[in-house]
């Protein structure tokens, strides 16, 4: 793999990820920028301590330009984009409307709530491109195209992970308008938090608890008693295996697991890399086929967190749609939204079955 780093007009750092060793690309980016925001700001929520992200720059991010303006399709002659060079396999750059920024200095230097924490906004936000292909998607992806990606999330997990202040890196991709994209281009995202995030503080606590009453990791158990099951599995190689929760939240939902526990990409052998890619694929064009158009989704690697002195991590993907059928979404309503209580309209086992058969 080549890593090519470039910098952005406006100070951003961008970066170029190619299979070959050979591959040049353009680092010079001519565009007149403003500078970007650095007011971000977290506040405390006192009643369930979370922290809140708060950008209100992010109201003027871009917001689904036609094909010709796309700012993640490659630079052209009249046209210069987010990505200086003229072609490009995956390309990682900060993000110009960014959650978190490491300049966060907000004006405010407070919030007038006793019991409100408040802090800057701290941390990072990248853009991950997954190909220059405006029509593309990530099943459509060679496995060596995929594979690159794999090495790429792992590269600024890696890095990330050694800023003073992160506590956590979150990869992550969502498609599809339902989902609440704004560019059509195929991308993720990558977010390095400056705090543990609340769903990783439960498993934290439900793991340590299962821990502590059985012995055992409460990520491998659950492995084992699904492939023990084996109705809810999908696919099954020498070092992934994937399958539909039993207590699935989302119409459509896989969990893919290394069979070999690790906390984080960067610790993935270049086997794994490679077995997961193929394995990754396969169920992507099993979602795709699932109905008569791509389904929306959200691709959520749930990494263990920078300090996990515990060793209560266990590296993850979370894939899951909100489309429940054909012409209908899964919206969060009363119970979801406001209790976090989930109520799903399919059994597992049938979605599983489904998805099997495709």
């Amino acid at each position: 793999m080549k890593r090519t780093v470039a910098t952005l007009a406006d100070g951003r750092e961008m970066l170029y990820f190619d299979e070959d060793d050979v591959t040049d690309r353009e680092v010079l980016d001519t565009r007149d920028l403003p500078g970007v925001s650095t007011a971000s700001q977290l506040r405390l929520d006192p009643l369930l301590d979370e922290w809140i992200m708060m950008a209100a720059h992010r109201q003027g991010r871009t917001f689904f330009p036609p094909k010709d303006e796309c700012p993640l399709c490659p630079s052209t002659a009249q046209r210069r984009t987010e990505i200086p060079s003229a072609d490009y396999t995956v390309a990682i750059f900060e993000n110009r409307f960014p959650s978190l920024s490491t300049g966060a200095a907000p004006e405010q230097d407070g919030v007038n709530h006793s019991l409100v924490g408040f802090r800057p906004g701290f941390g990072r936000c990248e853009v991950v491109c997954f190909t220059s292909d405006h029509q593309a998607r990530f099943a459509d992806l060679t496995p060596g195209h995929a594979r690159l990606v794999v090495d790429a999330w792992a590269d600024r997990t890696r890095a990330l992970s050694e800023l003073d202040g992160v506590e956590q890196v979150f990869c992550f991709e969502s498609r599809g308008r339902e989902i609440g994209v704004t560019l059509a281009h195929p991308h993720g995202q990558i977010y390095a938090y400056p705090f543990v995030t609340p769903r990783t503080r439960r498993m934290w606590e439900v793991a340590r608890r299962h821990r502590q009453r059985t012995g055992g990791d409460l990520h491998t158990d659950v492995i084992a008693a699904e492939r023990a099951a084996g109705e809810r599995v999908l696919v099954e190689t020498a070092h992934w295996v994937a399958f539909v929760p039993a207590a699935a939240r989302w119409p459509v939902e896989v969990h893919c697991y290394p069979l070999r526990r690790v906390r984080t990409i960067p610790e993935l052998t270049d086997t794994e890399r490679d077995d997961f890619a193929l394995l990754y694929l396969d169920i992507l064009q099993r979602f795709d086929r699932l109905y008569d158009a791509p389904l929306p989704y959200i691709s959520a690697w749930h990494q263990g967190p920078v300090n996990d002195s515990e060793d209560l991590g266990y590296l993850h993907l979370q894939l899951f749609s909100a489309r429940r059928g054909a012409d209908k979404l899964k919206h969060l309503a009363g119970s979801e939204a406001a209790m976090d209580a989930f109520i799903t309209d399919s059994l597992p086992e049938d979605v599983a079955l489904r998805l099997r058969e495709i």
